[in-house]
């Protein structure tokens, strides 16, 4: 399977099953996961980065765990809406999950997501700093995840 665009991914995936979406950063992936009505993205945990294998063992566990049966990864496309090195990061990690499990996977603008979650996480929940930093990139990949679903949905 092919990185789908997100209005293919729906058609792509196992009837009642659901997505994972994944906020990618240079030192930590945020995970959220989605019902299998494809209606809400929930944070769920927060992989610490070291050996890619790893990683995707775990994401794979997750999968098999949530039963989600694809993924939607926050693309972090540059303000102008160019793609600049952390773009190509996060689409060789795409690439290298397919290598090992044919899966659907479709990427979603993130560009907003960590700022969009930091001013809730301040304004809304009134978390200090350290614990804030404890939930960002998983509530971060649950706003990835749940403005695909939106989308997938108003298709």
């Amino acid at each position: 399977m092919a990185i789908l665009d997100i209005t293919d991914l729906k058609s792509a995936l196992p009837p009642r099953t659901g997505l994972l979406g994944l906020d990618h950063g240079e030192k930590t992936i945020g995970v959220a996961v989605s019902d299998i009505g494809l209606s809400i993205a929930s944070p769920l945990e927060l992989i610490k980065k070291s050996k890619f294998t790893l990683e995707a063992e775990r994401l794979f566990a997750l999968m098999a765990q949530r039963e989600a049966s694809g993924m939607v990864i926050g693309l972090p496309v540059n303000m102008d809406g160019t793609e600049g090195p952390r773009c190509q990061s996060v689409r060789a990690f795409a690439r290298n999950l397919l290598r090992l499990r044919d899966i659907p996977i479709a990427f979603w603008d993130e560009r907003w997501s960590s700022s969009v979650m930091n001013r809730f996480l301040i304004e809304e929940v009134n978390l200090t700093r350290a614990k804030r930093a404890e939930v960002i990139d998983r509530s971060a990949a649950a706003y990835i995840l749940q403005g695909a679903l939106d989308r997938m949905r108003a298709e």
